[in-house]
């Protein structure tokens, strides 16, 4: 009989890349969890705020997470992800229309 996530006939090498591949997608999900507040953060300039010192080392940090995340996101890059494009126009084009800019 089979585990409880139906990997158990599986052979020990597939269980270890699936294995493999959950881990990374948590950290993924942790580092992305992680920056959540990088947005507020950098709209402060914008808005015509400024950083204070801590902001700007919490800056860095986040954007030192979202470096180590990049081999990930280079799959945006790739041929395919063209696809995606018109929905990241529609996405982005939605956004200025609820700030009215």
């Amino acid at each position: 009989m089979g585990s409880v996530d139906g990997t158990g006939a599986l052979p020990v090498w597939w269980r270890q890349v699936l294995s493999s591949q959950r881990r990374e997608v948590r950290r993924v999900l942790g580092e992305l969890i992680a920056t959540r507040g990088v947005m507020p953060l950098l709209m402060k300039v914008r808005n015509g705020e400024h950083w204070s010192p801590a902001e700007r080392e919490e800056l860095l940090l986040h954007l030192r997470r979202m470096a180590h995340l990049s081999p990930y996101l280079v799959a945006l890059v790739l041929p395919g992800s063209v696809i995606l494009l018109p929905a990241y126009a529609w996405w982005l084009d939605r956004r200025r229309l609820r700030r009215r800019d």
